[in-house]
């Protein structure tokens, strides 16, 4: 049996085993994209509360139907190297979606932990737990019914399958995930064994370890090796969630502000008030 054979096989066995509950899912979503744009039936009140904090020019723009508006949900903290370049994102997606005469709104964020962290801590047991947390605060986001698109920023372990579980959930509103990228390189995997091996025989300290360990995680971005987090950015990026090429260029580059705002025009370009 070829390869492709193999995979069609596969393929057909889970479409059979997961029919019903896959039915259910897409019912539901159908029924929601038949309903159109939410917010032209959110309540007046309910509609103020929700661009109350907007600049003048994006109120009167989502007072009408007709203008999408584009929810971001962050992971965004500055512990993670990962996700420390989220930071700036927010503005350059409003200024993206100003460009086109969008409006875009942080619609929620979402915690983001670090395996590298808590690895051998306490803190590692609330690791898998987190993916459904962050799910859960994803959907809160969401829930309010102002969005016609979504772009979701985050990286890493548990924190993309999350996402991807909200982004499912909310299945009618189209959405990018936008990466980070990764760091850049630091000291070779050579050097970092070998000060790895000397502190293991008494001939170094914690200060040299420390100091070997800092050179090799140096900086914003995903870790220098290929772990979960960079494997999670190529999954998104084969699955066509990611704009083409985004994974894994470095950030703090014009090309990845510029991918971060081509993410956020696409997104708007392909809302739930059609293209």
């Amino acid at each position: 049996m070829t390869i492709q054979a193999r995979i069609g096989e596969v393929t057909e066995r889970i479409a059979r085993r997961s029919h019903d509950s896959r039915s259910i899912y897409l019912e539901r979503i159908r029924a929601a994209a038949d309903k159109g744009p939410q917010r032209s039936r959110l309540a007046c009140g309910n509609l103020a509360h929700g661009f109350a904090a907007c600049a003048p020019g994006d109120k009167a723009a989502l007072s009408g139907d007709v203008v999408p508006n584009l929810g971001i949900i962050t992971a965004y903290n500055d512990m993670l190297s990962a996700h420390q370049p989220y930071e700036r994102y927010p503005d350059l997606i409003r200024q993206a979606a100003h460009e086109i005469g969008a409006v875009a709104q942080v619609a929620g964020g979402v915690p983001a932990m670090c395996d590298g962290v808590t690895q051998g801590q306490e803190g590692m047991e609330l690791s898998l737990f987190s993916r459904d947390i962050i799910a859960m605060s994803a959907a809160v986001g969401l829930s309010h019914q102002m969005f016609d698109a979504a772009v979701f920023m985050g990286i890493c372990d548990k924190i993309v399958p999350g996402l991807l579980i909200a982004a499912l959930s909310f299945g009618h509103l189209p959405a990018i995930f936008i990466p980070a990228g990764p760091m850049t390189t630091g000291i070779s995997n050579d050097e970092k064994a070998k000060t790895r091996q000397l502190y293991a025989e008494g001939k170094v300290g914690r200060a040299e370890l420390l100091e070997s360990e800092s050179k090799s995680y140096h900086g914003p971005g995903t870790c220098t090796f290929y772990g979960t987090a960079n494997s999670n950015q190529m999954l998104m990026e084969i699955m066509g969630l990611h704009m083409p090429g985004a994974s894994f260029v470095n950030p703090g580059t014009p090309l990845r502000e510029a991918l971060t705002r081509e993410a956020a025009k696409r997104a708007l370009s392909i809302t739930a008030l059609g293209n």
